[in-house]
C-alpha cells in the first residue's frame, strides 16, 4: 500500500476493495493499517447480508465505507441506513430493480447523509446507459464505477458509444436509455459460458 501510494502521488485516489471477505475484527485491524494513506473508500470490508457486522466494523473505522452490491431492493438497504453501516452505497442499476430502484434507493439515502456511487461491472453499453441516466438524478450521486477493459467491445456493439470525457459522460438528449446497440455486431461476441469459480483452499493460498 505504501508503495502504491509513492507510486501514484497523493493527488490520486485509492479505492480499496475488499469484497465482503473479512470479519469484522480483521476489517478494522486492515483499516486502521491503511488508514495513513488516506483511502477515498474501504469497499465491502464485511458482508452487507450481515448488516449488524458490517455497522459494528462501521463503528470503528475512520475511512468512508462503500457497500451495496449484494443488496438488490430498497427493503434491504433500509437496515443499512437504520444502523449507520455504510457511507457510500454502490447500487447496481441491473442487480436492484432497474432504473427506478435506483433512483429511490438515491433518495432513501439522502436523508441519511448516504452518498451514491453505482456499481456498474455489467457493461459499457445499456447497463452503463441506464446508471447515466439514474445518476443525473441524484443530488447525492458521487462517481460511477466504469471498466476501461470493456470498452474495446462496448464500443464495437454500439451504434454511437457513450463517451468518457476528463472523467465525465454527457448526458444525451436521444430517447431512452440514449444507447442503441448493432445487433450484427453483437454476432460476433456469442455468449460463452464460463466454468463456475470457487473460493480457493487454505493450502492454495501463499507462495
Amino acid at each position: 500500500m505504501r508503495s502504491v501510494r509513492q507510486g501514484v502521488g497523493a493527488d490520486v485516489d485509492l479505492l480499496i476493495e475488499v469484497h465482503r471477505r473479512l470479519a469484522p475484527s480483521h476489517a478494522i485491524r486492515v483499516a486502521r493499517m491503511i488508514e495513513e494513506f488516506d483511502p477515498f473508500w474501504y469497499e465491502e470490508p464485511v458482508s452487507s447480508q450481515n448488516v449488524d457486522a458490517l455497522a459494528e466494523a462501521r463503528g470503528h473505522i475512520n475511512n468512508p465505507i462503500d457497500t451495496g452490491e449484494e443488496l438488490y431492493t430498497k427493503a434491504e438497504f433500509r437496515e443499512v441506513f437504520e444502523k449507520r453501516a455504510a457511507d457510500i452505497l454502490n447500487a447496481d442499476v441491473c442487480n436492484c430493480g432497474g432504473i427506478l430502484e435506483l433512483k429511490e434507493i438515491g433518495a432513501m439515502a439522502e436523508p441519511y447523509f448516504v452518498v451514491m456511487a453505482p456499481h456498474n461491472y455489467n457493461s459499457t453499453t445499456v447497463g452503463l446507459a441506464a446508471t447515466v441516466q439514474a445518476a443525473a438524478v441524484m443530488p447525492n450521486f458521487l462517481i460511477t464505477e466504469y471498466f476501461v477493459n470493456f470498452t474495446e467491445v462496448g464500443d464495437a456493439i454500439s451504434v454511437e458509444p457513450l463517451r468518457v470525457e476528463n472523467g465525465y459522460i454527457k448526458l444525451t438528449d436521444k430517447p431512452g436509455l440514449g444507447i442503441d446497440l448493432d445487433e450484427d455486431a453483437l454476432e460476433h461476441y456469442a455468449y460463452k459460458h464460463f466454468p463456475t469459480r470457487s473460493l480457493r483452499e487454505p493450502g492454495q493460498e501463499g507462495p
